[in-house]
């Protein structure tokens, strides 16, 4: 038995979330301790394991600010990271035993977490280089970022060992940081099961859905890089093209966390929701806005099939979660979805244009026979290749190993 600290900036909902409470519960289930240390977490906005007591969580350093005057976000949580860091090595490592850590997103906590007592290992897990997260800028951001980025680099080399989230992304890390040596190891995010096996309960919002629909869902958060308007172009596309017969039958559901304290969550939902109704269709569109657990149980069991918009996506669990509904998955071919979906088998991977995204999702619409066979190859390869068990034995292992080194 092991005790293990999760240091993660904001726990709220999202990709990289599911995967550091997957995390948790893969070590917890092997007998060891953990818990996690956050700036933020709100009991409204989070994954169930955080709220119910499953995991203990504490949170510190939400009184420092998160941008100034909606700048210098990054420098803000940057900031209330090394203040959490601080607090574990002043506070949390000199009252218990910490053997490990394990720290993501951001990485320049690491130096700070190296004068904790008795030198717990450090596991960083990159999900993406977050000097590429950025949003592009001018000369004056990119002067602004050069030391943030210099510093990045240099301490995610400090860490003990370092996990990426797919085969791409180590790709993109190796070309991102040069003057790093390590190769990072892949450890795939993977799904709790158990949860996705739970029969699903009627829900509030299939009141909301037209009875016998044929339902095309989406489920990301509300940003504008998760290009979740190619999914509404393409329903007009399809609206366009077929008869009106057959596209009274369809609808599509835009699904995604939503955050108020987050302005792009805000604008891109309006955004979204304009556009649909300036292409007439904004009555064959639900929104849902940070649907709880049941309510995304149920929309994956009831959808016919999953659309995932975002181009270059690091890794992507949406898509698994899908393929284990046994749902085909019509993605963006490009990054993590590369990996995890086998074209024109568990699903297909298209160009981002309405047009490519058309063809198979009136295919499939056309064809419950394939959506049948297609849903189920996808079940198979999640259960064989991404199960929990498998991820759980992968973590537990690089745990194991982490703390046997020497170094």
């Amino acid at each position: 038995m092991v005790r293990v600290l999760f240091l993660h900036p904001d726990l709220g909902i999202g990709g990289a979330e599911r995967l550091v409470v997957d995390a948790a519960l893969a070590l917890q289930s092997r007998g060891h301790v953990v818990s996690f240390l956050t700036n933020h977490h709100d009991e409204s906005h989070c994954f169930e394991e955080t709220r119910n007591g499953t995991i203990a969580v504490k949170t510190v350093g939400d009184w420092l600010p998160r941008s100034i005057f909606g700048k210098f976000s990054a420098f803000c949580a940057y900031l209330r990271m090394i203040y959490a860091a601080f607090y574990t090595v002043l506070v949390v490592s000199q009252n218990e035993k910490i053997d490990a850590i394990f720290c993501d997103q951001i990485s320049l906590g690491i130096p700070v977490l190296r004068l904790a007592k008795n030198s717990p290992k450090i596991l960083f897990y990159c999900h993406f280089p977050d000097q590429l997260q950025t949003k592009p800028g001018g000369f004056l951001k990119s002067i602004y970022r050069a030391p943030l980025n210099f510093l990045e680099e240099k301490t995610t080399g400090q860490a003990d060992r370092v996990l990426v989230n797919s085969k791409f992304t180590r790709r993109v890390f190796k070309s991102t940081f040069r003057s790093l040596s390590l190769d990072p190891d892949v450890l795939y995010p993977s799904l709790n099961t158990k949860f996705f096996d739970t029969p699903p309960q009627d829900d509030e919002v299939s009141c909301k859905i037209p009875s016998k629909s044929f339902i095309f869902l989406s489920i990301n958060r509300y940003e504008r890089k998760k290009n979740l308007s190619l999914a509404i172009d393409t329903f007009r596309d399809i609206a366009a093209t077929v008869s009106a017969t057959e596209f009274d039958k369809m609808h599509l559901i835009l699904a995604g966390g939503y955050d108020t304290r987050v302005s792009e969550n805000v604008e891109h939902f309006q955004e979204l929701q304009s556009l649909a109704q300036r292409y007439k269709i904004l009555d064959k569109v639900t929104f849902l806005r940070s649907p709880k657990d049941n309510t995304k149980l149920w929309l994956l069991n009831t959808a016919h099939v999953l659309l995932y918009t975002p181009e270059n996506e690091h890794f992507g669990i949406v898509p698994l979660e899908g393929m284990y509904m046994a749902k085909p998955v019509i993605a963006v071919n490009s990054g993590g979805p590369m990996e995890t979906i086998v074209d024109e088998s568990t699903g297909f991977l298209c160009q981002p244009t309405p047009g490519d995204f058309r063809k198979p999702m009136l295919k499939l619409f056309r064809d419950p026979k394939l959506i049948e066979s297609m849903g189920q190859m996808g079940r198979k390869r999640v259960q064989q290749k991404f199960s929990f068990e498998a991820f759980t034995s992968s973590l537990n292992q690089i745990i194991e190993e982490l703390l046997q080194d020497p170094k």
